[in-house]
């Protein structure tokens, strides 16, 4: 099983790599068509409730990523004093996740209202709890923890909400999730009015905590070295997308709620792209040229997932600068918005890997 010069897993720092770059995508396509006006392809942005898009499959893809890294990072370590650094450490990822969400608040605390959760810290938040409850029970306990908070969200969703609005699962903010966001957290600057929520509110980090579980479920398989383990894992992600999906009819695939069967359907795709990379960037021999660069690409990103999005964060609107949008007006009116769209993106992206391959030569590991 290859692994890079620290020890790590290639396939999973590549696939941690691309979700960061997916995150990066889709988050610049939407600033293109809400800054630049431009017709960009629908399944780039988000879905509007229920239902998937490309878009909707990267931010799951890296929290599973978060839950697998778990069990390969304590795989040397005693399992007491650790407490104090994953408190830590969730900690530091809120805070930084904070400061990005409000980052224009605090330039002008009279803009509008702040918010108190988003991608961090939502990420903060499940790595801690996947990590104590790694280092606190077995296997099976996990697994149970998992069942019971994919199961028990489904009705906890459907219970009436005290503000008298309507529960329909099916219909945008009408469901207790969604009223519990409003009620504790108030009018939220994305989502608002009387059916608003935060989409990375109060109890979707429950199912978020199940999505961090099931990575770790499949980190801990992967560090037993198995002889199986392309099979094994692809069968395991075939079996939760067909249970997602089978699920989904009546308790919709949902995003915004990170309902449970979002969380099947989006660990399954995600299981299998890793299980395909496994199965390609992990086998022993030489690499060919062009597997080595898709390689050095995603594992530029996945080494320092956290300061590539951190970075992405703080210049997102680059891809809309007059410069960046001079080939995107030259092109559009030959190929469309749709394909003139990828060249500022592209180029935005280019930009950012140059400063986390950078970090890799030197050999900076940028940790929260």
């Amino acid at each position: 099983m290859a692994e890079t010069s620290g020890g790590r897993l290639v396939s999973l720092d590549v696939l941690r790599g691309l979700t960061v770059v997916g995150m990066i995508l889709v988050n610049s396509m939407a600033g293109m068509k809400y800054g630049a006006q431009a017709e960009v392809y629908p399944l780039l942005l988000h879905a509007h409730w229920d239902g998937l898009m490309l878009a909707d499959l990267v931010f799951p893809g890296f929290l599973m990523m978060v839950g697998v890294a778990i069990p390969l990072a304590f795989a040397k370590a005693s399992e007491g004093g650790h407490g104090g650094p994953i408190a830590t450490r969730t900690a530091r990822l809120f805070l930084v996740g904070f400061l990005l969400s409000n980052i224009y608040w605090f330039a002008d605390m009279t803009s509008g209202d702040w918010r108190l959760f988003g991608v961090l810290q939502r990420i903060g938040l499940a790595y801690g709890a996947c990590a104590l409850l790694f280092l606190t029970f077995g296997p099976r306990i996990r697994l149970g923890i998992i069942a019971a908070i994919l199961i028990l969200y489904w009705p906890l969703s459907l219970a009436p909400a005290p503000d008298g609005l309507a529960t329909d699962i099916w219909v945008r903010g009408h469901n207790f999730v969604a009223w519990l966001d409003r009620a504790l957290l108030g009018e939220h600057l994305y989502v608002k009015g009387p059916e608003g929520y935060d989409p990375e509110g109060i109890l979707g980090t429950l199912t978020a905590i199940a999505h961090g579980l099931i990575g770790v479920a499949i980190g801990e398989y992967l560090l037993k070295r198995p002889a199986n383990s392309v099979r094994n894992l692809a069968l395991a992600g075939a079996a939760m997308l067909a249970a997602g999906i089978a699920w989904g009819f009546i308790f919709p695939v949902i995003k915004d709620i990170w309902s449970s069967s979002f969380v099947l359907v989006t660990c399954g795709i995600t299981t299998l792209a890793l299980a395909g990379l496994h199965a390609w960037l992990d086998r022993p021999g030489e690499p060919g040229a062009a597997t080595r660069a898709f390689t050095l690409f995603g594992s530029a990103f996945g080494i320092n997932a956290i300061a590539a999005y951190v970075a992405h964060q703080l210049s997102a609107g680059w891809p809309t600068w007059q410069i960046m949008l001079v080939p995107f007006e030259w092109l559009r009116g030959s190929i469309g918005d749709g394909l003139a769209s990828f060249v500022p993106v592209l180029l935005y992206i280019g930009l950012l890997w140059t400063f986390v391959e950078y970090l890799r030569r030197k050999r900076w590991i940028v940790k929260i």
